[in-house]
């Protein structure tokens, strides 16, 4: 199977920021680099890009900054036939094969035909119970997971995207206006999906809201419902699977500009004047993965958040990690977020 590889090529002076957007809209993880000609440099993952943020790059580096992979990317010519195509990825345990013209160009991009995506042993959980009230008037009578986006519920395409993973058991905590939510939705059926509610009677907080789910014997992916997003939920299990941890935080990185000279200084003594510098974070994106050992941590009364769980497995000496997002991701809290989400889907920016 091959695909118009015209969308997915980019140069090597493209940001981890361009590249993010090329893969994201291209939707099979991979960007395919090339010369000015056409030539094939090399190829990105999604992966790829996880990887290097993890290592400190920013969303600024340019690709020519990032080291070479020291194994080439695996082609095959134009001429290959399919089914030696497949066969060189099962062979290779890949699921792109870049197909080349004699002088080197893509030609074109054969995919896996066969690549079956993992199916996740996972519960889902979506915290809608929140009142929304930065969002107000807008959620005077709607919760904020169901207002319309592009003309569907933001939870929906939650929902949506969760199916599309392998994840079919939800679990939706309601206090906020439930019935807007559960007269939507119902069991979840007409949506592919098996959906429990559980009501919180007065909020519980992120990780206190877990106490109302009884007994898990499965990993839980826990999303805010206020988020907008296509994350790979299968490449985020993996990650968490493959660092054997407790609980897993997906991250975004966030820059700030200083707009001023920072002066650095100690006893009145300056040693350097950085002139309007940029500061990287890794912020929380709202969107977890835990093992059902973690929940011993959750205390059995009282208001209870995911940062008071992570200081507690930090405290314990169980591992936590992060794992970046690349893919489109919004957090939809106040009025501009709102609007951002409208623009972006209209715009196509979000793909799904």
């Amino acid at each position: 199977m091959s695909q118009d590889v015209k969308t997915l090529c980019a140069t090597d002076e493209y940001s981890f920021r361009d590249i993010m957007g090329l893969i994201d809209r291209g939707g099979i993880g991979i960007a395919l680099i090339v010369d000015s000609d056409g030539v094939l440099l090399r190829t990105i993952t999604d992966g790829d890009l996880r990887r290097a943020i993890l290592k400190g790059f920013d969303l600024n580096t340019v690709l020519s900054d990032l080291p070479r992979n020291e194994h080439p990317a695996i082609t095959a010519p134009v001429s290959t036939p399919v089914e030696q195509q497949q066969w060189i990825m099962r062979n290779r345990c890949i699921r792109h094969l870049p197909l080349l013209n004699a002088d080197g160009t893509v030609a074109g991009l054969a995919q896996a035909t066969e690549y079956i995506a993992d199916r996740l042993t996972l519960q889902a959980v979506i915290m809608a119970g929140g009142f929304g009230t930065r969002l107000r008037p807008l959620t005077d009578a709607t919760p904020k997971p169901m207002l319309q986006i592009g003309g569907k519920p933001l939870m929906q395409r939650t929902i949506e995207n969760l199916q599309r993973s392998g994840i079919n058991r939800i679990h939706v905590t309601t206090h906020y206006l439930p019935e807007k939510i559960t007269g939507h939705f119902g069991n979840g059926h007409q949506f592919g999906v098996d959906i429990n509610y559980v009501t919180e009677d007065v909020p519980m907080g992120t990780a206190g809201a877990l106490r109302l789910l009884g007994h898990i014997d499965e990993p839980l992916l826990v999303i805010n419902g206020d988020i907008l997003t296509h994350v790979d939920f299968g490449s985020l299990s993996r990650f968490h699977q493959e660092h054997e941890a407790a609980l897993t935080v997906a991250v975004r990185q966030y820059d700030v500009q200083v707009p001023y000279g920072v002066v650095e200084s100690s006893d009145g003594i300056v040693h350097s004047l950085r002139e309007k510098p940029r500061f990287h974070f890794q912020v929380n994106a709202g969107i977890y993965q835990l093992e059902p050992s973690v929940c011993q941590y959750i205390p059995k009364d009282g208001r209870y958040d995911m940062t008071d769980l992570i200081e507690v497995l930090l405290q314990n000496n169980e591992t936590v990690v992060g794992f970046p997002i690349t893919e489109y991701w919004l957090d939809i809290g106040q009025h501009d977020d709102f609007r951002q989400a409208q623009e972006d889907v209209t715009q196509q920016r979000w793909a799904a």
